[in-house]
């Protein structure tokens, strides 16, 4: 019962892990550049994310602008775009893999086979876990960079935005239940090694038979 209670909450920790990483890579705030400039009136706020440029005015003016051309962007926006896709797919896989193989549900067939589909299921949520954490890490590290960089004007420098924090948090939700999930399956295996089902034997009928010879000759 313990052990369904784990896999239930990390099923939950998954769930905002996977809402969360795909917000992230839609999100167009992973750097942030405020710019106030001498009036209020005219402070605007740019932000860049993996796929579009968005500016927002004082005014209350929104615009966004797609980047379409993939080869001019930098290299670590190019990875950022791939592996938060991969990770993406990998934990809603192990979304469809974790409910088969969840002790609460009623598919999957037998204690065996929803082991395996349960230790599956942690294995794509720790891969999407280390995919989201890889680009977020990168991306970070390089506004950091060109933040403390004294040859980039002021007006240039960017700050980490909502969509970077969005998927660490992410990242960490899918690590903690790919773990989870891995290490309940691998107890409730070992304890099977340990501990294997006792074989009852029972005499055979031409032993018995023998026997009730045996016992007629000495009469």
């Amino acid at each position: 019962m313990a052990s369904a209670s784990l896999q239930f909450f990390a099923f939950i920790l998954a769930l905002f892990g996977v809402f969360g990483d795909i917000t992230a890579t839609l999100l167009p705030n992973w750097k942030v550049n405020a710019d106030v400039g001498s009036n209020i009136i005219t402070a605007i706020t740019q932000m860049q994310g993996l796929w579009m440029d968005c500016t927002w005015y004082s005014t209350g003016m929104f615009s966004c602008t797609l980047k379409y051309s993939v080869l001019s962007l930098p290299i670590y926006i190019q990875a950022a775009r791939t592996t938060m896709v991969l990770s993406c797919i990998l934990s809603a896989f192990g979304i469809c893999i974790t409910i088969v193989g969840m002790k609460c549900t009623k598919l999957g067939g037998d204690t065996d086979s929803k082991s395996h589909a349960c230790f599956a299921g942690g294995v794509c949520f720790i891969l999407a876990g280390i995919f989201a954490l890889v680009p977020t890490s990168w991306y970070t590290r390089e506004i950091i960079s060109s933040f403390l960089d004294q040859n980039i004007p002021e007006s240039s420098k960017h700050e980490p935005g909502g969509a970077v924090y969005t998927g660490f948090i992410s990242a960490g939700f899918l690590l903690v239940a790919g773990v989870i999930f891995c290490t309940s399956c691998f107890k409730r295996q070992q304890g099977a090694w340990i501990y294997p089902p006792k074989q009852h034997q029972f005499p055979s009928t031409e032993q018995e038979s023998n026997e009730g010879y045996n016992l007629k000759d000495y009469v």
